[in-house]
């Protein structure tokens, strides 16, 4: 019953707090805030679209900070290979085969790779199946394949158990 009235009790609480902050306290600010604050979860609760939920969150945290360095080591790769000559560059396409399903966790390894100075996430196959990446310098595209595999896809497997 109490989940039918509030299916998002955390927005509920949210909206309310805002709608007080922004406006001045009274009973009748209090009485629409709360109104809206349990209105306007309850309409959109049935738009959201469940996601897949982060089942090892110490686990994500470590995920968080390796992207991070390898944010930062990536940053200087890219700025060594921009400073050399152009043709010391072999961009190229490679088509990732995918063992992730969950749409969530499948953007959040194609923004992890985006993220990532010298590669771009370009797009999904039509089945979900390959993921199409841009890189600024392939050497071997099997290694490439593999270490994203092994650095960013088989972690987001087990943080979020699929």
């Amino acid at each position: 019953m109490l989940k039918r009235l509030f299916p998002m009790p955390l927005h509920t609480g949210i909206l309310l707090l805002v709608w007080m902050l922004l406006n001045s306290f009274s009973m009748g600010h209090l009485v629409l805030g709360l109104i809206l604050a349990i209105a306007i979860p309850w309409v959109a609760a049935p738009l959201s679209d469940p996601h897949a939920r982060v089942r090892k969150p110490l686990r994500a945290a470590r995920y968080v900070l390796m992207v991070l360095g390898d944010i930062i080591v990536s940053n200087f790769e890219v700025a060594g290979r921009i400073l050399r000559s152009n043709r010391h560059l072999r961009p190229g396409l490679i088509a990732m085969p995918l063992d992730l399903r969950d749409h969530f966790p499948l953007a959040v390894l194609a923004s992890t790779i985006s993220l990532t100075p010298g590669t771009v996430s370009v797009d999904f196959s039509e089945d979900m199946q390959w993921l199409y990446i841009h890189a600024l310098h392939i050497d071997n595209e099997q290694h490439m394949i593999d270490r994203i595999k092994t650095r960013y896809e088989a972690p987001l497997r087990e943080i979020f158990a699929c």
